[in-house]
């Protein structure tokens, strides 16, 4: 499997240039650190492939050796802000048609995506639930009985269950994401390999490609492992090619194992064999073949996916913009923007994300929430009848103020906000205090303590949900 995150460096001082080939094995060479001895446990010292052992090579960043996890929570710190980049390339472009270092076509994508913010009171309620939706694959009444289901549950037979039909759902639903993905990562490889290898399979992805247009996913299948699989692992051990065509090739078989995971027969028989658990079946209340099928492709998620045309249209107006149809000082922070979204939704981040830019009274605002739905998981806990705490980290940008940070913390109707706002707003503390008092008191909300108080800096994703930390909420890969 391909190192997504990066996170393998090269070992510091080990590079082929240093190395004496020459060099004779001399029994207790004091050169040789800790040497392996299998009759004790080696202790610490400064073999430069040990991440505690420092940097070798002088370099700034800490090395990570230890878990793709541990280099998000480094990326996570480390990531641009979204809503600064965001309110840059909205500010920089409101208004404007031409400028220099933007093409025609980056114009008029521009347009359409200021176009989307203008919108009143109810077109923010509709792109917010729409966003929400369309970010939430797991809701609705069928995965919050599994999700009980897991979190009560003691048979480690039912909950390997739940967890094999969620994973044949996740690639079922993302049928159409997983084929162009196969796509693509074909293209660059017909362009990575020498042209005598790579026109060959050029004409395997045509192939592919009119089977994947057709819905043929077993005639797919087929020639992906019985003949585009077996050319490229022809073409590796006749050239030994380490270079990007191997990593390509890693994350094509990771591809295609998805688009054969995500087949509707095998969804269908995970669905059987969860149904064969008696108390699940009961809840289950009888769901047939066609109406899970049904939930499944027309459901608020496939509807709210397919509506979604902010992020199709940001999509291809940074796509244009970091292929030259834009200036520098665009590309980099549509580059902050793409790389924010990428950590933002990593399969790490156990919160949900959601983005609200808009144009609001003639004023330009961006705004990003966090929400964490089980800030206290009593599932967990033994205590299933209470009311779960959720907890709101609002970022706003709002143009000629500045930056916001909100915490908002509720259970039930008893609420708790804590806002941090910029300085040149500090004489206005008690009108704020005295306004959220009172909006949330308008909605039937009970509201116990809301402070207001200047931002010394902005607020840390981890700094607010803690959880982001814990072992329980984390996968390590390479454990």
């Amino acid at each position: 499997m391909p190192d997504l995150l990066g996170v393998t460096n090269p070992v510091p001082g080990h590079d082929n240039a240093n190395i004496n080939r020459n060099m004779p094995t001399i029994p207790n060479d004091p050169r040789v650190q800790n040497a392996t001895d299998p009759t004790r446990v080696s202790g610490p010292d400064n073999r430069t492939e040990r991440q505690d052992s420092g940097d070798a090579a002088g370099s700034e960043r800490t090395l990570r050796y230890d878990s793709n996890f541990l280099t998000f929570l480094q990326r996570l710190s480390e990531t641009p802000g979204l809503a600064q980049s965001m309110g840059e390339v909205l500010r920089a472009y409101q208004g404007t048609v031409v400028t220099s270092g933007m093409g025609e076509g980056m114009a008029v994508d521009m347009a359409k995506l200021l176009e989307m913010l203008r919108v009143d009171e109810e077109g923010l309620a509709d792109f917010l639930k729409n966003q929400l939706e369309a970010g939430s694959r797991f809701s609705g009444p069928l995965f919050t009985l599994l999700r009980e289901a897991y979190g009560t549950s003691g048979s480690e037979v039912l909950k390997g269950s739940i967890l094999q039909f969620l994973k044949r759902y996740n690639d079922y639903s993302s049928s159409q994401h997983v084929q162009g993905g196969l796509l693509r990562i074909l293209t660059q490889l017909t362009r990575a390999i020498p042209a005598s290898w790579g026109s060959q399979l050029l004409d395997l992805v045509s192939q592919l490609e009119g089977k994947l247009a057709s819905g043929d996913r077993a005639g797919s299948l087929k020639l992906l492992q019985g003949s585009i699989l077996p050319f490229l692992a022809g073409y590796t051990s006749r050239t030994n090619d380490m270079g990007l065509s191997r990593t390509l090739i890693s994350m094509l078989a990771l591809e295609v194992a998805r688009y054969e995971n995500g087949s509707r027969e095998g969804l269908l028989q995970s669905f059987h064999q969860l149904s064969s658990n008696a108390a699940l079946r009961e809840r289950l209340g009888g769901l047939s073949d066609a109406a899970l099928l049904h939930l499944v492709e027309h459901g608020r998620y496939a509807k709210a996916a397919g509506a979604d045309e902010f992020a199709e249209q940001l999509a291809r107006t940074a796509q244009r913009a970091l292929q030259g149809g834009a200036g520098a000082e665009a590309q980099d922070a549509f580059r902050n923007i793409l790389s924010a979204f990428l950590v933002n939704e990593s399969v790490y981040m156990p919160l949900t994300h959601l983005v609200l830019p808009l144009e609001w009274e003639g004023r330009m605002a961006f705004s990003e929430l966090w929400v964490d739905p089980d800030a206290e998981e009593n599932l967990k806990n033994g205590r299933g009848h209470e009311d779960n705490t959720i907890r709101f980290l609002f970022k706003i940008d709002i143009q000629g103020l500045g930056f916001f940070d909100m915490v908002l913390t509720c259970r039930r109707d008893d609420v708790d906000v804590q806002l941090y706002c910029p300085p040149s707003t500090a004489p206005f503390t008690g009108t704020f205090q005295g306004e959220l008092t009172r909006i949330l008191s308008e909605n039937g909300m009970k509201p116990n303590a809301v402070q207001v108080r200047p931002m010394e800096k902005p607020l840390a994703i981890s700094a607010v949900f803690p959880k982001i930390f814990e072992g329980e909420n984390s996968i390590n890969v390479k454990a």
